[in-house]
């Protein structure tokens, strides 16, 4: 995350990008994951428009999104899209690999977030498994499922994204195994 914090009321661009996002086909209360969405980038002023819209079309206007604060690029409180004000927060404990969008009238929405670094065939598939009816598995571990199962396991995935498994830090080796190297953000 960038260090620029903007005060006040960020106002999103006129023509919000279509977000590449899969949304359940019904909303059911034991699911664990209600969308899974593949950002292009992390940045959050270019991005949140289209998820936004799309999310205020199928369950109604969005009055606050929860961010995980070490991710995302900038910071706001605040972001006018069309005709509404939504609250952003910018949360570090909150899991890199979940959004969590609330309507207005209080239903929370998980969204599970695909790194816009992936390749196509694996967010598909982690956007298609994140909304099926019977997969009880968290966000994160179905990111590493698509990872394992990525056709580039050698790459190197981004440094922020490699989150130490004791306590969330963002590691700085590159020393381990590559069967290590998979993470909730790898490719």
């Amino acid at each position: 995350m960038s260090g620029n914090t903007r005060r006040g009321t960020v106002v999103a661009p006129l023509a919000p990008s279509t977000s590449r996002l899969v949304l359940s086909p019904a909303r059911a209360r034991r699911a664990v994951v209600d969308a899974g969405w593949w950002p292009r980038s992390w940045d959050p002023l270019t991005e949140l428009p289209g998820l936004v819209a799309a999310l205020s079309e199928r369950y109604g206007p969005i009055g606050h999104v929860m961010l995980n604060s070490g991710t995302w690029n900038g910071t706001f409180h605040r972001l006018a899209v069309g005709t509404g004000v939504i609250r952003i927060g910018w949360f570090a404990s909150l899991d890199p690999a979940v959004l969590i969008a609330t309507t207005r009238t209080g239903d929370q929405l998980d969204v599970l977030v695909v790194p816009p670094e992936t390749a196509p065939e694996a967010a598909e598939v982690a956007m298609s498994a994140a909304v099926h009816p019977t997969d009880m598995r968290r966000a994160p571990d179905r990111l590493v499922l698509v990872a394992a199962t990525a056709p580039n396991p050698a790459a190197e995935p981004d440094e922020r994204a490699v989150w130490d498994n004791e306590g969330g830090r963002v590691s700085t080796s590159h020393s381990r195994q590559p069967q290590e190297k998979v993470t909730t953000f790898s490719a």
